[in-house]
């Protein structure tokens, strides 16, 4: 099924100057009775050492089945680049961001993984996930 002009109703972001912004856009899903998964992958993603506030690198892996919502993937590049300049730990800011997916997306399931660079010889993987309940 194709897009339709009234799926970019809403959508603020899309062909707009880009900045950093905690606001998450969707739109819908065309397929919502199919399932199957949306990979998201950035090996861009950055934040602060709460402590520090040296520079932390990672790998972010989004992978979810949606329901009847879809990220657009350009509010979630400026969502992830809002947190650059923000101190967190790790597993905070990972699952933050599968809170805030999940809140705006509401889907049958997804998985957040964090890949960290390794700094001070120990590289951090985290990994955060959400499964909706089936209905009866």
């Amino acid at each position: 099924m194709p897009t339709e002009p009234q799926d970019l109703a809403g959508l603020t972001l899309l062909g707009r100057a880009a900045q950093p912004s905690k606001k998450l856009e969707t739109f819908p899903n065309r397929n919502p009775d199919r399932r199957y998964t949306v990979t998201l992958v950035t090996d861009e993603f950055t934040c602060v050492c709460p402590a520090t506030g040296q520079p932390d690198f990672a790998t972010l892996t989004i992978q979810y089945v949606p329901d009847q919502r879809i990220v657009e993937s350009k509010s979630l590049k400026h969502y992830l680049w809002s947190y650059r300049e923000e101190g967190v730990f790790h597993e905070h800011v990972v699952n933050t961001i599968l809170d805030d997916l999940v809140a705006a997306l509401d889907p049958r399931s997804i998985e957040v993984t964090g890949a960290f660079k390794v700094r001070g010889g120990i590289g951090i993987t985290v990994v955060a996930a959400h499964t909706k309940p089936e209905k009866p």
